[in-house]
């Protein structure tokens, strides 16, 4: 008889086929791991959401990046290490380079899955690494103080906010400034620029300079997307809305036409010259070369033109109304949104913004200090005539601010470059500002879609 029929009758034990109890083991956990699987890939894919300890005295290790030179490497790590003897079991892995491929090796490393607990970003990255949930959501902590912002001008702590999350936190502040050249103006008996003038005011401001002195009075900002954005938001408009342009073809078409007036009135230099002021870095900028009369750059850069002059310099708001200009951040520190120690990093950026011994100790290298009262400590150990300057303009302005913008679109770098390359092509006069215009609103389609 088979072993394996069953019998029709009776009550006794029925036999079947039975697997064996080691094929049996072997089925069961082969099911449990496919079933573990998916929430094994999930935590994997959350890169471990949990802290790492409930213990608030546990070692930890927080890996922290961010660009810029051995100065600022000095100043950071000093930073750092008075967190560390605040709070003994916090130690860093510290790495910095130069901003030359910065965002290459960040994206490397992201890419990767051993990006760093707490990394330095700017404007022209924050949406993009936002958008790909690569940044924790800190509007948790802000609310609940644990990471203080009260002291912070609004429209800096709301200019790192990407589609409702705060993303990064700013790490200094900077806004525009219109440089200009003191001693010119003092030498030829003319007056100085000042805040609040009109675009219209300025310009025959600027042809008033160059018929007296002999050069040009302003260098022309049509390539510059800080002067188009700031008078954009004059206009009722601004760079982006939401995940489109905030600007028409005819609007970019009035901003050229402006400043082609202008420079047929001989406010500004000749298009070789303003090609010059376009692609020289901040130690070549005209107003320090003897160019221009004016250069448009950030408040923050005062000092670093000054070492580049003998002349005396001053700066002032853009033109126009100063609401239209906001406390913008210089750059960010963002957390890993996968961080096992977000907490602890959220700390550290909470400490190097709102300590007073840290602050002290970063000055003013990535911008005005964040805290309004801390800057005000810090304005006073400032020596340097220049940086006082930009202090003042800042604190003044703060009064001033508008709303913050929202934060630049992903390609918002490409859009600054088609800006220069449109605007100097209505410069040279290759064509026509509409034609430039039309141009330039393709490439910024295409650049942030």
């Amino acid at each position: 008889m088979h072993p394996a029929t069953p019998p029709t009758t009776g009550t006794q034990a029925v036999p079947v086929h039975r697997t064996p109890v080691r094929r049996r083991r072997l089925i069961r956990g082969m099911l449990a791991a496919v079933v573990a699987l998916p929430l094994v890939l999930g935590a994997a894919g959350c890169g471990g959401d949990e802290e790492a300890s409930t213990d608030p005295n546990a070692p930890v290790k927080l890996s922290v990046f961010w660009w810029g030179g051995e100065a600022r490497a000095k100043l950071t790590e000093e930073a750092l290490a008075l967190y560390t003897k605040k709070h003994p079991n916090v130690t860093f892995e510290k790495t910095w380079q130069a901003n030359q491929g910065y965002f290459d090796k960040l994206a490397t490393l992201t890419a990767g899955g051993n990006p760093p607990d707490l990394f330095q970003i700017d404007d022209n990255y924050l949406a993009e690494y936002a958008s790909r949930s690569t940044t924790l959501d800190l509007t948790s902590y802000k609310d609940s103080g644990d990471l203080d912002v009260s002291k912070f001008p609004k429209s800096l702590w709301q200019y790192g906010v990407v589609d409702g999350k705060l993303a990064g936190v700013a790490s200094g502040e900077n806004t525009q400034g219109l440089v200009y050249n003191k001693t010119l103006l003092t030498k030829n008996g003319l007056p100085e620029p000042t805040t609040g003038m009109s675009w219209e005011e300025h310009i025959a401001w600027a042809e008033q300079v160059a018929k007296k002195t002999k050069v040009p009075g302003t260098q022309d900002p049509s390539a510059d997307y800080k002067a188009f954005w700031v008078w954009l938001r004059q206009q009722g408009k601004d760079l982006y809305k939401g995940s489109e342009l905030g600007f028409t073809a005819e609007d970019v078409t009035k901003w050229f036409d402006l400043w082609k007036g202008a420079r047929d009135r001989g406010a500004t230099p000749t298009p070789d010259v303003i090609h010059e002021g376009n692609a020289t870095d901040i130690t070549k900028q005209l107003v320090v070369t003897g160019k221009a009369g004016t250069s448009w750059v950030w408040v923050n850069q005062m000092p670093e033109l000054k070492k580049n002059t003998k002349d005396e310099l001053g700066v002032i708001a853009y033109p126009g109304d100063p609401s239209a200009q906001w406390a913008r951040a210089s750059m960010y520190w963002s957390v890993f949104k996968g961080s096992k120690h977000k907490d602890v990093a959220v700390d550290v950026i909470n400490f190097l913004a709102n300590d007073p011994e840290a602050v002290k100790i970063l000055g003013t290298d990535r911008g005005l200090p964040s805290n309004l009262d801390l800057r005000r400590v810090v304005s006073d150990d400032v020596t340097d005539p220049a940086m006082k300057q930009s202090i003042q303009v800042e604190s003044d302005l703060a009064q001033k601010f508008g709303e913050a913008p929202q934060v630049p679109l992903k390609g918002h770098s490409k859009v600054r470059a088609e800006l220069i390359k449109a605007a100097e092509n209505a410069q040279y006069g290759r064509i026509s500002s509409a034609q430039a215009a039309e141009q330039f609103i393709a490439a910024c389609k295409s650049a942030i879609a």
